[in-house]
């Protein structure tokens, strides 16, 4: 996570004990003297999200759309660490704990390079990366006097992900040889150390689905939501147009400056929350009608793992189709009347 010396100070709301200051956005133009701040293509492309994407859903039953979601939590494939080998831990953090946190750090590594390691199977290169980690923590010579700062003190006084050190094995070297495996996240805190503390471990990361384990799961977050549709049955009065736009999330409903007519902006529309606010007053009863179109979905995903967020739903895709052509298979076995046991197996 960024620290506060990381994010510009213009982009920070201050909390204080008795007042919240600075909550208005500055990065408009003419605010700061010899500073251009209008709208930029450029500069609006580098502050997109590398993580997350929004994309539409459309003509589709329901059921096609939550299949969709239930595969990207629970069936697309990742890699995560499964087996912890602790040789060392000195630390306050006991072994299954400190474990399970190391399971739940995200790595970097394409799934499609790896193989599924069978239950009992024995590691090889084609199916598990090893990790190892090995720390120390020490007291630095000459600290600042009076200091209490632990990174003024002492040396490795926080296990971070980036103490994940890649052990490559067999042809690894050269299947990896684009990147290094490793947390995709270096500054995930796993353990405090003091002096005389120490951690040595080896790590084992293998291919897994989300519906093993959580932390095989590659989304932080994937859901979706029907698009809202209000309608305007009636002409909205100009005496009560902004009374009427505050009904709804900001940008959905538009008031001309002159004439006070009422439209609903049809792409801004998606930002509405539906929360019938403006059911609540009588005087607009007759006059709107709200829903939400049966098929159209607006997906978020977030991805937090190895997959670029646009890769997600065309995995999900895939797999998908894998399952279908199972389904189909076996219905074309049932019709044909063959007496032999379909095997419904994984897609």
């Amino acid at each position: 996570m960024p620290t506060r010396d990381t994010v510009d100070q213009r982009r920070l709301v201050g909390v204080h004990a008795e007042r919240i200051t600075d909550v208005s956005s500055t990065d408009y133009p003419g605010h700061y003297h010899g500073e251009d701040h209008s709208w930029n293509l450029k500069t609006f492309k580098k502050r997109l999200s590398q993580r997350s994407i929004d994309f539409d859903l459309i003509g589709v039953d329901a059921s096609i759309a939550n299949a969709f979601r239930r595969i990207l939590i629970a069936e697309v494939p990742t890699v995560a660490i499964e087996h912890v080998y602790v040789w060392d831990n000195t630390t306050v953090i006991q072994d299954e704990v400190l474990a399970h946190r190391m399971g739940l750090v995200p790595l970097n590594i394409d799934p499609d390079l790896l193989e599924l390691r069978d239950p009992g199977a024995d590691p090889t290169d084609r199916n598990t990366v090893v990790f190892k980690v090995k720390i120390l923590c020490e007291r630095l010579p000459n600290p600042p006097k009076g200091s209490v700062n632990p990174s003024e003190l002492y040396k490795n006084h926080e296990l971070l992900s980036s103490h994940l050190s890649w052990e490559p094995a067999g042809e690894q070297q050269q299947v990896f040889e684009s990147f290094v495996p490793a947390a995709i996240n270096s500054n995930i805190v796993l353990a405090k150390l003091r002096p005389g503390q120490a951690v040595d471990m080896e790590l084992h990361a293998i291919k897994g689905v989300g519906k093993d384990h959580a932390k095989f799961s590659p989304v932080a977050t994937a859901s979706y939501r029907l698009l809202p549709h209000i309608n305007i049955k009636q002409p909205i009065p100009p005496h009560l147009a902004e009374k009427f736009q505050k009904c709804f999330s900001p940008g959905v409903v538009n008031v001309d400056s002159r004439t006070k007519k009422v439209s609903i902006d049809q792409f801004n529309v998606r930002n509405d929350t539906v929360s019938r606010e403006v059911l609540r007053h009588p005087e607009f009863a007759d006059m709107v009608e709200l829903g939400r179109v049966r098929d159209h979905f607006l997906f978020n995903i977030e991805s937090e793992g190895p997959y670029a967020p646009e890769r997600l739903l065309l995995e999900a895709i895939k797999i998908m189709r894998g399952k279908v052509s199972v389904l189909r298979k076996a219905a074309e076995t049932l019709l044909s009347g063959e007496d032999d046991d379909v095997q419904m197996a994984d897609a």
